[in-house]
């Protein structure tokens, strides 16, 4: 199993939806300072948490800053299990700028 890339118009589509699962790999101050609305931030402390509670069924957007490192993390998760994986497209600096609303 393999992940996706997904842009931010048709993530948006699925957090609008509540068709799927927001993760975010950034570090703490990052994450603190704006996220996509909803999402949770994953990191190796809560990793295994994560991976062994949530729903393998539930797409699954990865978001890190770029959009690079979310593509390892995004493989990671699919490997796990988790049967949609989507990488955001552009990473949250991407996100931000197209689609304000949905931050907080």
């Amino acid at each position: 199993m393999t992940y996706k890339i997904i842009n931010a118009n048709d993530a948006c589509e699925l957090l609008k939806q509540g068709k799927a699962k927001f993760v975010d790999i950034r570090d703490p101050q990052s994450f603190d300072q704006g996220r996509i609305k909803g999402a949770l931030r994953l990191d190796n402390n809560n990793v295994s948490q994560f991976v062994g509670e949530e729903s393998k069924d539930q797409p699954l957007v990865v978001c890190c800053y770029h959009g690079m490192s979310s593509q390892s993390a995004a493989q990671f998760l699919a490997d796990q299990g988790f049967k949609e994986v989507y990488s955001l497209e552009g990473g949250f600096e991407f996100w931000k700028s197209c689609q304000p609303d949905w931050c907080e």
